[in-house]
């Protein structure tokens, strides 16, 4: 029987775990430690956009990076002055390191200064990604 009730609390402690992680990823946020961060051509390979640019790190066998490809070009192609930069994290590891970046894909919201003003973990929904925008530009 202790067993049986062991198996069970083991069970509902994984199950809510696995709805919080869910609810977190894609999702939008503020991170306070990427304050004051600037990104330019050197770190991007590329430069940036006038208005805003979004950065996606990514990985060769990542599934939802080209679902967040996909999302991050059409809101590129959408808005003016907005660009979509991605990079291998396999590639860059110094700049994931100094960025803390754990997970891919991870998008990063620049505005036209290189500073970042929001980032995501996880496959971002277009509209929240749009959102972000507006505080970038």
């Amino acid at each position: 029987m202790t067993g049986l009730v062991v198996c069970l609390a083991v069970l509902a402690l994984a199950s809510v775990y696995g709805v919080l992680h869910r609810r977190r990823s894609g999702r939008v946020t503020v991170r306070g430690r990427d304050d004051g961060k600037l990104l330019g051509a050197a770190e991007l390979g590329e430069g940036l956009g006038e208005r805003a640019t979004l950065v996606q790190f990514s990985s060769a066998f990542c599934s939802p990076c080209r679902a967040t490809r996909r999302v991050l070009g059409e809101v590129a192609d959408m808005v003016p002055g907005v660009s979509h930069v991605e990079i291998d994290a396999e590639d860059h590891l110094d700049l994931v390191r100094d960025l803390g970046i754990l997970k891919t894909p991870t998008v990063l919201v620049l505005d036209a200064d290189g500073r970042i003003v929001r980032r995501a973990t996880g496959q971002p929904r277009k509209a929240d990604v749009i959102a972000a925008l507006g505080e970038a530009v």
